[in-house]
């Protein structure tokens, strides 16, 4: 019996790659309305209600609302940003912690994580939980990403008006409040103590992205090698088919850190990069900000609650 799927949003950036991904698929009959439907809120509601399960493309405050008409028990997996810090929802990457995917399984309310967040958290949540990082330690991220994460407006921006329509440059930095919507998801899923200072910088090509967490290892308790933070990754992510971790030594060159490197996959590669003498690292991650950042996880989630191989898809 396959199952019943509906993507709310699916004209979205997201929507459309999930579509894309489960359209095939015997073993899921996806729910659709028309151009017309799609705008009305009792056949949203009914779409919504049919489905055993639907993905959220939406913006926040859209997401907020498909939820309030769900009536019975539709499982939502949401990747919009409205309920990735909001008790009651479980976080949607599996690889999280022992265990997560049982809580996964057994849960009706998913977040889909966001790209940046997802990237940050593989690196900073085995660090904290294995006392290497300290839960109070000033985070900084670096993190350049190309520019279909921001959405149909940046995506125009870049294509259609010239970069963010005020510069010829080919690179620039947003966020500048420190007030970036991944933040609050980062700090409770990293398990940080304060929020991380956070500013990105979206690049003039399409999908990637690079997300670096710089550590000054003679700073932290008990002065940890890069050893050590390499192994408690390495340890946290042994034997799984879509986070790795490359050898100590290994991303030391720019060809090796090439954010498109893992452009059309569901893979997230982590890297530590060290100079002993200095005692400094830099915990580095590269995934595709469309792929496990966005529809890839959303369908790897969907594969896990629907107990089919988590790959299917991908």
């Amino acid at each position: 019996m396959s199952t019943q799927v509906f993507i709310d949003g699916e004209a979205g950036t997201t929507g459309l790659q999930i579509y894309e991904r489960l359209a095939p698929r015997a073993d899921i009959q996806l729910i659709q309305l028309g151009d017309d439907a799609r705008k009305d809120a009792g056949a949203r509601r009914e779409a919504l209600n049919a489905a055993d399960v639907a993905i959220l493309c939406l913006p926040d405050d859209a997401a907020r609302e498909a939820v309030s008409l769900i009536d019975g028990d539709t499982v939502v997996i949401d990747a919009s940003t409205a309920h990735r810090a909001v008790d009651g929802w479980v976080y949607g990457f599996p690889e999280y912690a022992e265990g997560h995917r049982d809580v996964l399984r057994a849960s009706q309310r998913i977040s889909n994580p966001g790209c940046y967040a997802i990237t940050s958290v593989a690196m900073l949540h085995p660090l904290v939980d294995a006392g290497v990082l300290p839960a109070n330690y000033p985070v900084s991220i670096n993190a350049v990403s190309g520019y279909s994460g921001g959405g149909k407006s940046l995506i125009a921006a870049f294509e259609d008006e010239g970069v963010a329509n005020h510069t010829d440059s080919t690179i620039y930095a947003y966020a500048l409040g420190l007030q970036h919507k991944h933040i609050p998801e980062i700090t409770r899923w990293g398990g940080l103590a304060h929020a991380p200072i956070f500013v990105p910088l979206v690049a003039d090509y399409y999908k990637g992205m690079i997300v670096q967490i710089p550590l000054a290892l003679w700073h932290l308790p008990g002065a940890p090698t890069a050893a050590d933070l390499h192994g408690a990754l390495a340890d946290h992510y042994a034997g799984e088919r879509f986070v790795t971790v490359a050898p100590l030594g290994e991303g030391g060159d720019p060809a090796t850190l090439d954010p498109e490197a893992l452009n059309d996959t569901n893979e997230l590669r982590l890297y530590v990069l060290h100079n002993d003498k200095t005692g400094q690292a830099v915990v580095t991650g590269v995934i595709d900000n469309l792929g496990k950042g966005a529809s890839g996880q959303a369908v790897q989630t969907l594969n896990l609650i629907m107990d089919a191989d988590e790959s299917e898809g991908l």
